[in-house]
């Protein structure tokens, strides 16, 4: 873990174990009666909030490693976050997710993204012992094998209609990194190296064939033959799910899964190829460099084109949050000193422009001067990120982040 000196820094593990309290503490305060909303800057409900399907699976995940820490007030969250997963949530119809509560007569498109992030809420409820999280995990392993793992293409399809009778004719990277993310937690918590093999797969599909050959960074869009699609929203660039271009953010989220992928299959006597620890150091180098301070002032840019050009000069938090965990974890493989040094920057720049002292968790975006904004993000409705951020450094890259934390009480 990046140590350089004896005293407390922005990034050493009492400080990064002190900034974990408040960063749950904040978001407790999204809980409605059928799930969890996002928060505005100031850690409030705003009076339209509705319960979200990914606000409240990622509550559920990271209060589920909060519980396995001995948070006290973590356990009726995760409940809370599960009964909802498995209620109001839910399509009773069809099966699978919506992505509000009690949508069935709105927005009824059933995203991979969302499932994976059931999938991993469920696998760490699982982790943490809590009541229904085996029966939801169960249904979010058959609803992801079902309908979105593609064994012929190595990948999860994209998205369906309500019926599953309607599939998108397009194929993305964000949404099978984090598939990747929960295929790593499935194979711990069901103990079926089965999902490393696809979670590999996935890693082959849209970084090793791909990244290389384009600044080294993730291609994020794709046709429904894999091919990639560089003018993909170019009418829509800041979108906050499927932006125009390539996002540096992703490259260092990428280089540290392909890192607990390599731990992993070690861990479980599996070959474990080269070109995950060479793709990830690629993956980081280019983030670095294409991606921090490209407009002349510190930070990550959000997005940039294929020319290697800022495009959304937005600095969003969990763009920060991936870079020093994808650090940590490159420090923790390699002990380059290299690593340690953009930890270290990256900490220190989150210390200073993103921890909100006065009103509690992090900024979630600031503009290219650094100063907050809500240009693609409007509040704070995310813990997953920051609070991950404060637990990987301080954690082996395998097994997954839940048993980790179960493991060491981390």
């Amino acid at each position: 873990m990046p140590m350089t000196d004896s005293a407390q820094r922005p990034g050493d593990p009492a400080w990064l174990k002190a900034q974990a309290l408040p960063l749950l503490q904040f978001s407790r305060q999204a809980r409605l009666p059928t799930g969890f909303g996002a928060l505005d800057r100031f850690g409030r409900l705003p009076a339209d909030a509705r319960a979200e399907t990914m606000q409240t699976a990622r509550m559920v995940h990271s209060y589920a490693i909060a519980h396995l820490q001995g948070v006290p007030f973590a356990a009726d969250l995760v409940d809370h976050g599960l009964r909802a997963l498995a209620g109001p949530m839910r399509d009773a119809v069809h099966g699978g997710w919506f992505a509000l509560a009690d949508a069935a007569d709105g927005d009824t498109r059933k995203p991979a993204y969302l499932h994976a992030f059931v999938a991993l809420a469920a696998s760490s409820a699982v982790v943490a012992a809590r009541p229904g999280a085996q029966a939801l995990l169960d249904e979010a392993v058959a609803v992801l094998e079902q309908h979105f793992w593609s064994e012929s293409e190595g990948a999860l399809l994209e998205s369906y209609n309500r019926d599953w009778s309607e599939l998108e004719a397009y194929r993305g990277g964000n949404s099978n990194m984090h598939a990747t993310e929960a295929f790593l937690a499935l194979a711990d918590v069901l103990d079926d190296t089965r999902w490393l093999d696809r979670a590999l797969r996935i890693s082959e599909r849209v970084i090793h064939q791909h990244a290389p050959a384009a600044n080294y960074l993730p291609v994020e869009h794709f046709d429904a033959r894999w091919q990639p699609m560089p003018e993909y929203n170019t009418d829509n660039r800041a979108d906050g799910f499927r932006p125009y271009g390539q996002t540096p953010g992703h490259g260092f989220e990428w280089a540290r899964l392909l890192l607990h992928l390599e731990a992993a299959r070690q861990q479980a006597g599996l070959t474990a190829p080269a070109w995950l620890l060479e793709d990830a150091a690629g993956l980081f180098a280019a983030s670095v460099r294409l991606g921090w301070a490209a407009d002349a002032a510190d930070g990550i840019v959000y997005t940039i084109d294929w020319d290697g050009q800022p495009v959304v000069r937005e600095r969003l938090h969990w763009t920060l949050a991936e870079a020093s965990a994808g650090a940590a974890a490159l420090y923790r493989r390699t002990g380059e000193a290299q690593y340690d040094h953009w930890y270290r920057t990256f900490w220190d720049y989150i210390d200073r422009n993103l921890i909100d002292r006065e009103h509690g968790s992090w900024h979630h975006e600031l503009d290219p001067a650094n100063q907050p904004a809500e240009r693609i993000w409007a509040g704070k409705p995310d813990l997953y990120h920051a609070y991950q951020a404060t637990l990987l450094p301080r954690l082996p890259l395998a097994p997954s982040l839940a048993s980790a934390v179960a493991e060491r009480r981390s």
